[in-house]
């Protein structure tokens, strides 16, 4: 039943609510949020230097082959990254470190081995059928395939880092140190007389990657140690592929789900189009860190608070997590949307046109905010199957939305299709986080005292 939110019943929720903004997962979640916030910076920088340096034509090639990586990238760790959010949590709460031992190490092997395997088929592929695509794709797309494993390998490592609560070890080296040494490399290049084209933006951020993910498998290494003691390892791949794949299936979608605009895009418009859409998809991304920040440092606590069945902690967490990122992504999308004139003139003349697009954008998650962290509680607590299938549906109906809008209305209509989408599969996701675990997600639930 809805409960009267009056001065005497908001003070106290306000004196228990503070202090764990001040540490514990609301702490992480800021630092998280502060780190993607200064990467996104530089990205930002870094997607402007580019975009000067190439022009559109060269810049849209850039964009649509780093997307297809990033997005390859984060879905061929099979799952096993988020897996390690689940299940190293459970294995520890329990005192199973053998297996927590044997997680680590077959999910670090098997990431590997699947990059590897998929970029040596893209490069058989390019080599064999090279007129399945044009010809300024070729060279991007060749390093590209050396880059897979790399950023396959960081992908799980964060998820390790992001299991221990370790959220700056997590996120700072892919998110902070790759973008500064990309940027770094592609300004040295050029300024060293290297044409300023898509495969040496690629290959700049190559050997980012490299340096990135070695300096933190390193400090991740070190750090294991005092929590995992060298021993005995058992492994359970059966069970642990058995949820992470649908994982995987969901995280390729979602993966998806972010990109499929410019999938389509690249299909029915011209490069120039692809990187004027791409330039406001940059800046946006400033609004999708709350949530991202959020999960990172929320996600693993509602597997160890699952596991030690606290059924209080864990509606706790998710009021206080879903009224939090709400809030911020509203504050930060209201900030964005003012700046966005000036964020967009930085990239060349003709970028100003973007800024319809990225207040479309902002808008749909924004109104996503609103329903809650359901995907964290189906893919950490079990429901990663119906996570998956919703997420699917979703990825459909945002394809078929761009395929109906982009021709009508041009780039503004794969915005306002994947708006409209990302709005959808966030209800939906809630509607199927209340049916499995009773957990209700939407923001309004909590300010209204609705039971769980």
């Amino acid at each position: 039943m809805a409960a009267r939110l009056t001065l005497g019943t908001v003070l106290p929720r306000l004196r228990l609510i503070l202090p764990r903004l001040r540490s514990g997962a609301a702490g992480a979640a800021l630092s998280v949020f502060l780190i993607r916030i200064a990467a996104a910076g530089f990205a930002y920088g870094a997607q402007v230097l580019a975009a000067r340096l190439m022009g559109w034509e060269e810049y849209g090639v850039f964009a649509t082959v780093w997307v297809w990586t990033a997005m390859l990238g984060h879905t061929l760790t099979l799952g096993l990254s988020q897996g390690a959010c689940r299940f190293l949590p459970e294995a520890q709460a329990r005192g199973d470190l053998a297996e927590a031992r044997g997680y680590l190490a077959a999910g670090a092997m098997i990431t590997l081995g699947a990059a590897c395997l998929t970029a040596l088929l893209g490069l058989v592929l390019l080599r064999t059928a090279p007129a399945i695509l044009a010809e300024p794709y070729h060279a991007p797309l060749a390093v590209a395939a050396c880059l897979l494993p790399l950023f396959a390998l960081q992908d799980y490592l964060e998820g390790v880092a992001r299991s221990q609560n370790w959220a700056v070890l997590a996120i700072a080296p892919p998110y902070l140190l790759r973008q500064v040494a990309t940027m770094a490399a592609l300004l040295a290049a050029v300024l060293a007389g290297a044409p300023a084209r898509a495969e040496l933006a690629m290959g700049c951020m190559l050997a980012a990657a490299g340096l990135a993910t070695a300096l933190q498998a390193g400090l991740l290494l070190v750090r294991l140690r005092a929590v995992l003691p060298a021993g005995p390892r058992r492994t359970d791949l059966r069970r642990w592929l058995g949820a992470c794949l649908p994982i995987a299936a969901t995280d390729l979608a979602t993966a998806a789900f972010g990109f499929v605009d410019v999938i389509v895009l690249g299909f029915l418009m011209p490069p120039a189009a692809v990187g004027l859409y791409f330039a406001a998809t940059r800046i946006q991304q400033f609004v999708v860190f709350v949530h991202f920040a959020a999960a990172a440092a929320t996600a693993q606590r509602y597997s160890a608070a699952h596991a030690r069945g606290d059924r209080a902690a864990l509606a706790g967490l998710v009021r206080l997590q879903g009224q939090a990122t709400a809030a911020a992504t509203l504050a930060v999308a209201v900030a964005v949307v003012a700046a966005s004139p000036l964020l967009l003139a930085m990239f060349g003349s003709g970028f100003s046109e973007s800024v319809p697009i990225l207040a479309v954008l902002a808008a749909g998650s924004v109104a996503a905010s609103l329903f809650g962290p359901s995907e964290d509680l189906l893919t950490m607590l079990g429901g990663e199957r119906l996570c998956a299938v919703l997420t699917l549906a979703a990825l459909a109906a945002a394809a078929l939305l761009c395929l109906a809008l982009i021709p009508l209305l041009g780039v503004i209509g794969a915005a306002l299709a994947t708006a409209l989408a990302t709005v959808l599969r966030a209800a939906l996701l809630a509607a199927a986080a209340r049916a499995v675990h009773g957990l209700s997600t939407p923001v309004w639930s909590g300010l209204l005292g609705v039971a769980r």
